[in-house]
């Protein structure tokens, strides 16, 4: 598996990935019946900087790093990171994970936190606990999940 930064003709692939989960409104604090290019306008806008796993000529996986906060809170990198629902379990994003926190070093960055880590999405905190985020925040009933209700978010985060 190969992680590159997205190009313009990745865009198609990248809505594959996204729209699922947008659509289900499991995990992101998105609406759930964002368009197309509201999507990819929000996922490909600056100051994201974007990366796409690829396994052979399929891309599995996208996920962008940009300062969590400006000013004085820019030297902590925030993510967000998706699979594909047909490339989950074969280390997606335990490989976008670690490619993310190396290139977070690299550009200077001294943390990273992730702001909402929903609760029932148990399958990413144990990933992030994995790579030594720790839960700093616990955000109670900060999410409503669609078919759960309101349930809590977790803040997470690491130094690097």
């Amino acid at each position: 598996m190969e992680i590159r930064p997205a190009r313009d003709d990745d865009r198609a692939a990248i809505w594959r990935i996204l729209e699922p989960t947008i659509r289900a409104g499991e995990t992101y604090a998105l609406p759930r019946d964002l368009t197309e290019a509201d999507a990819l306008g929000y996922w490909l806008a600056p100051p994201h900087e974007v990366f796409v796993a690829v396994d052979g000529d399929e891309i599995l996986g996208t996920y962008f790093i940009q300062p969590n906060q400006r000013g004085g809170g820019a030297h902590v990198a925030n993510c967000g990171y998706v699979t594909g629902p047909w490339a989950t379990n074969r280390g997606v994003a335990s490989a976008m994970c670690e490619h993310s926190l190396a290139y977070a070093r690299q550009r200077g960055y001294r943390a990273m936190q992730y702001n909402l880590v929903v609760a029932s999405n148990g399958q990413a905190a144990r990933l992030w606990k994995s790579f030594g985020f720790a839960v700093v925040g616990k955000l109670p009933e900060a999410f409503a999940h669609p078919r759960l209700g309101y349930v809590d978010a977790f803040v997470m985060y690491r130094a690097l």
